[in-house]
């Protein structure tokens, strides 16, 4: 899928979502076509590798996601956690219960007698879940989450890294005052890819400098906003990691409003390589989050679980890549 994205000129996001007969009105006809044609012209197919008996006999695996609509991370781990299961032979079933216990429990009992060989429990935001117990009597890896005792296998974005490597790309450029855009309060990732930026900094000698950081909330108001007064500091940054891609939008539109050009006078730098990344002017240097990768790793922990190979919980980090575009 990476080769057909950068064929199409694209996202992997888009590529799972067009392949698997996604029908998202974010998607223009265009862009559908020319990642078809991609595909086509690179012979790419979904692949069931030998394909063999579940486990146990048990067939069925449950992807249960708190959201789906407003961002495509879920869908793409569940693209990624059903390529998997369909390598073994074993089916994948998908509930949304915008986070309510009730509707959590309700999507199991709805299912009679299916054999459940385990559950993948998915959130767009990376933040700590309470599970009801409905499905913790289940086989169960989380997902862009985690329970606070540790009782299940999770698998989470590399944050930590993925802020360090943005900072330190920055700083690599010969940037030397590097401004942060974070994201909302009290998540996970807003925590950690601060931590990253601080260490990139840490590690090359340069002292932090709290003016630098300003709060944002996601959303392309924030980045503008929060440009705005970064630029107004006595020595203003001219590097700027966002924490989100949306929020460079915002930034980019700050920073061309007081007459600055990117990467000229600041870089910028985004994180998730949302669509619209590739499409910016210049074109947004950002992260991939890797939900397609997060979602195998999911299923195979479940298969290992199965199979008898027990292990401790454990909380995999998988990293982010740098999509290295123009504005830095």
């Amino acid at each position: 899928m990476m080769d057909v994205a950068a064929a199409a000129g694209v996202s992997q996001a888009t590529v799972s979502l067009v392949l698997s007969g996604g029908k998202s009105g974010r998607l223009a006809d265009e862009t559908r076509r020319r990642v078809v044609e991609a595909a086509q012209t690179l012979g790419y197919k979904f692949v069931r590798r030998n394909q063999r008996a579940a486990p146990g006999g048990q067939s069925t695996i449950i992807f249960i996601a708190d959201e789906t609509i407003t961002d495509p991370w879920m869908s793409l781990a569940f693209e990624g956690a059903r390529d998997k299961a369909l390598e073994v032979g074993i089916n994948m079933l998908m509930g949304v219960s915008h986070a309510d216990a009730d509707v959590e429990t309700n999507i199991l009992a709805g299912l009679g007698n299916v054999s459940i060989l385990g559950l993948i429990y998915g959130t767009i935001l990376t933040r700590a879940v309470q599970l009801p117990q409905a499905l913790t009597k289940h086989r169960l890896v989380t997902v862009n989450c985690y329970n606070e005792d540790n009782a299940f296998h999770s698998v989470l974005p590399g944050d930590v890294l993925g802020g360090r490597t943005a900072t330190q790309h920055l700083l690599s450029r010969g940037r030397k005052r590097i401004g942060f855009i974070n994201g909302q309060q009290g998540l996970d990732n807003t925590r950690d890819r601060l931590k990253g930026y601080k260490q990139a900094l840490s590690s090359n000698d340069v002292p932090f400098d709290p003016a630098l950081v300003r709060p944002g909330n996601w959303e392309p108001s924030s980045g503008y906003h929060m440009t705005h007064e970064l630029m107004r500091l006595d020595n203003p940054p001219d590097g700027i990691f966002c924490a989100n891609d949306m929020m460079a939008v915002g930034c980019y539109d700050a920073l061309r409003e007081l007459g600055h050009k990117v990467p000229d006078d600041v870089a910028v730098i985004g994180f998730d390589d949302r669509d619209i990344a590739q499409y910016m002017h210049p074109p947004l240097s950002t992260f991939v989050l890797p939900l397609y990768e997060m979602g195998q790793i999911a299923v195979e922990l479940l298969l290992d679980d199965a199979g008898g190979l027990h292990s401790s919980p454990s909380r995999i980090k998988v990293e982010c890549e740098l999509v290295e575009r123009q504005s830095t």
